[in-house]
């Protein structure tokens, strides 16, 4: 339990955005309290990007085994190895278990109060933990958000996206229902590790609010590396078979799709705020549950501020992390922070998919759309077989695509879109080029490096 019950700022949640503005603002001489109920580091860290990395890690290698055979390598077993799954589990937990303690080594460090329990507002300067009020001169909510529920009958034999890293085997076959990042993330993830994997998408592609080029190409490459997907398909309900497994009704269809050992929702995610008590505290949110807040992440209550998934802006993990610490700097920066705070235009984002894919800025159809004719439109575009798949005899080898989405008559870059091997390193040299405005000749005036899948970057004509 803290030593103190008043603080110069508490943060409600210990994940990676709440953490970093407490850490932030520790070093600047608050002092600073962090409410957290579960283990530190949020979803990022126990059931988001740094598990789901190692997965992703993992199927790649199982494929790697494939290519090595072909490179010449004496691989004698067919087909891809078999996966000690309990092994691989049992490193994972005990590396996030190691981060966990991590975080909470980093609070120590600062001095920071870790007070354990669910937070609940009491009012607009006090927060509720376990029978005890905490009083904040300022608070920050970062509580982050939760997998959608799954709203159908039978929904209850679904597991979501969370549930995913508790799973003790490899399921022999699944179904993924969801079109978003996530759902194409994991299915492609189970596809690797050798499952039997089905994707049910509501309407022609997934990834539909990225650019084109990389729903084209990415849904190719899901059914080329086995996924099978569903379109148009709305899953009506789930039902329990007499063997164990479960059945996906989908619509009106009367034939369902059986023997899966799971389904996995990844449906989206919704704000974790039903338990704050915000309405004690009168900070407003929007019909989603979201927190409403500014440029400046202020909550319409003086004094509270909002933080990452919370707030629906970009939920990103290094937008949480950014945004917390320009906001401790602009609470206790002084002077020379006053305007600090976060600029969400060009974010860049990848998606660990098979291959993986790295974007920034706006897409194609979004750029016709402020398109004029003063600022015309022009895009420069390409797809090729990656040199790597060069010594690889089968008939699919996976392709590497890339656009430039320029806007102007100066051709500034407002958008960069790829899908590829190594796609999601090369994006953030890139990301700062969007950042600091380059125009289409900058790009033209770089000598390439070869051979690498980066030069058509700077050689796309």
């Amino acid at each position: 339990m803290a030593s103190s019950t008043a603080f110069d700022l508490l943060v409600i949640g210990g994940g990676s955005g709440g953490v970093s503005c407490a850490d932030r603002a520790a070093s600047r001489g608050a002092r600073v309290a962090v409410i957290e109920e579960g283990r530190l580091g949020g979803t990022c860290v126990n059931v988001g990007c740094i598990p789901k990395k190692i997965m992703y890690n993992t199927s790649y290698l199982a494929e790697a085994v494939e290519y090595a055979r072909e490179y010449g390598f004496n691989i004698k077993q067919e087909g891809r190895p078999s996966l000690d799954y309990a092994a691989l589990k049992k490193k994972r937990d005990a590396y996030i278990t190691w981060l966990n303690g991590a975080y909470e080594d980093s609070l120590r460090e600062e001095k920071i109060a870790l007070i354990r329990g669910r937070g609940r507002f009491t009012g607009p300067r006090t927060v509720e933990v376990n029978g005890i009020e905490y009083t904040g001169e300022r608070i920050v909510i970062a509580v982050g958000g939760l997998p959608s529920p799954v709203n159908i009958p039978g929904g209850e034999l679904a597991i979501n996206s969370d549930d995913f890293f508790a799973l003790d085997k490899l399921p022999a076959k699944v179904a993924v229902v969801g079109a978003g990042y996530i759902a194409v993330e994991l299915a492609g993830v189970l596809n690797g590790l050798g499952s039997e994997t089905h994707l049910f998408i509501r309407y022609d592609s997934a990834l539909r609010k990225f650019d084109t080029i990389i729903q084209e190409h990415a849904m190719d490459e899901l059914e080329q590396n086995g996924v099978t997907v569903h379109r148009h398909s709305i899953v009506s309900r789930l039902s329990k078979e007499p063997t164990g497994t479960i059945a996906v009704h989908v619509g009106s269809q009367s034939a369902p799709l059986s023997g899966f050992d799971h389904v996995l929702y990844a449906i989206g995610r919704v704000p974790n705020t039903h338990a704050l008590g915000l309405d004690t505290c009168g900070v407003q949110v929007d019909a989603a549950g979201y927190i409403r807040t500014d440029e400046f992440e202020k909550t319409n209550v003086d004094r509270i501020f909002a933080i990452g998934d919370v707030n629906g802006k970009i939920e990103l993990t290094p937008v949480a992390v950014a945004a917390g610490r320009r906001l401790a700097d602009r609470l206790y920066g002084g002077p020379g922070f006053r305007d600090s705070h976060l600029d969400y235009t060009n974010v860049p984002t990848v998606v660990f998919n098979h291959p993986p894919i790295g974007t920034v800025g706006i897409t194609e159809d979004e750029a016709r759309a402020k398109a004029s004719a003063e600022h015309p439109v022009k895009v420069y575009s390409t797809a090729f077989p990656n040199m790597f798949y060069s010594m690889c005899e089968r008939e699919h080898k996976p392709q590497t695509a890339m656009k430039i989405v320029c806007l102007g008559k100066d051709e500034r870059v407002v958008g960069v879109h790829m899908i590829g091997r190594a796609c999601d390193e090369i994006i953030q040299g890139f990301a700062v080029a969007v950042k600091m405005g380059a125009r289409k000749a900058d790009l033209d005036s770089c000598v390439a490096i070869h051979p690498t899948a980066a030069e058509e970057m700077v050689t796309m004509r």
